[in-house]
């Protein structure tokens, strides 16, 4: 596939700058892959498209405050460092403000023009600009006071309230960016669809930096995506597995419970007290993934795909095409923009069945 595929044109006032109150009430298109019908609902409406013995998995990575402002010591110059993930010998996974930023350089946290006692050093320069830091001290316990949400370039409005910016049921800190996909749903909605017979599941992503990074090849399988930690525990395979067998569809909230999903189907058969399943099934991982999911690619868990519109070039347009088929994804992307659907972090979803 050339990555030229995954351009189309967007208005950019289409570009949703706010989040809709409340989540709920933002547009859905709802995509059938075995027609190519297309549907136009609000999102509140959502049970209409499920059925009672469905199962949503959702990524519960909660967004931390990564990006810190620093100066560069003793020159002082001005930088930005933002958080990817933490690394086994606490060290941490980062992307630093200038390419000039050598191993053994010292950043000194700022809060405001005000210097902090923080400062980190630059142990290692990775490949694609990562930077590994080390900390002077824990940086969890500074991310309140000198942290800040590290919102999509495309967003150029401030944020009134930072849990806009997070789902309703995150819990386990550790993203640099949303699971977008998941803040349409709230509380009531939530309880709505478990009376309905609808499950619900959790499993974690911690997103990091290619949700910010579009593809610079040419061809689209030539990219290289970062590593990201997640996690399926035992309980939430054991569900998905039950699921399957009893003929409901697993419907993943959001490309990155694809990717953990589709991850932890590729760890082999599931082992119980009473043996090896006798079916294909989903085992528990806990580690890093570097799925990379791109059209042609065999999906053996996700039945349905709740997502938001994304952005040209993208890995993520490029797994929702996978999903559902190039031809049909940019039909329904020209139908959200002609139908004015609001596009990206902040904007409308889509329901693919």
């Amino acid at each position: 596939m050339k990555t030229k595929d995954l351009d189309y044109d967007l208005p950019p006032e289409l570009i949703a700058q706010t989040p809709i109150e409340p989540r709920d009430r933002s547009r859905l298109l709802v995509l059938h892959r075995t027609t190519g019908a297309i549907e136009h609902r609000v999102f509140r409406a959502i049970g209409s498209s499920l059925r009672s013995g469905d199962l949503l998995v959702a990524n519960v990575s909660r967004v931390i405050p990564a990006r810190l402002y620093a100066r560069k010591e003793p020159s002082g110059g001005k930088t930005e460092v933002l958080l990817l993930r933490k690394l086994e010998d606490d060290n941490w996974l980062s992307l630093v403000g200038g390419a000039r930023t050598r191993p053994g350089a010292v950043l000194r946290m700022m809060r405001g023009d005000t210097p902090s006692p923080l400062t980190a050093t630059v142990v290692e320069a990775r490949e694609l600009g990562e930077r590994v830091l080390r900390f002077s001290e824990p940086i969890e316990e500074h991310l309140a006071a000198l942290g800040h949400v590290p919102l999509p370039p495309y967003i150029h409005r401030p944020l009134a309230n930072p849990e806009r910016y997070q789902t309703v049921y995150a819990r386990t800190p550790g993203s640099a960016a949303a699971p977008t996909a998941g803040l349409h749903f709230t509380p009531d909605l939530l309880l709505d669809l478990r009376e309905k017979g609808i499950g619900w599941a959790s499993v974690t992503l911690h997103v990091g930096l290619d949700t910010f990074r579009p593809i610079g090849e040419d061809d689209v399988e030539a990219h290289r995506i970062h590593s990201e930690w997640a996690l399926l525990d035992l309980a939430t395979a054991e569900r998905i597995n039950r699921t399957k067998v009893a003929g409901g569809r697993v419907i993943a909230v959001g490309t990155t419970s694809v990717r953990v999903l589709e991850t932890a189907a590729r760890q082999g058969l599931l082992q119980t007290p009473q043996g090896t399943c006798p079916w294909r099934s989903v085992a528990p991982f806990d580690g890093p993934t570097d799925l990379y999911i791109t059209p042609g690619f065999d999906f053996q868990v996700v039945d349905a795909l709740i997502t938001n519109f994304h952005l040209p070039r993208s890995t993520l347009l490029a797994l929702v095409m996978a999903f559902a088929g190039e031809e049909m994804i940019r039909r329904a992307y020209e139908a959200a923009i002609v139908d004015r659907y609001r596009f990206f972090s902040f904007g409308d979803a889509m329901l693919i069945v």
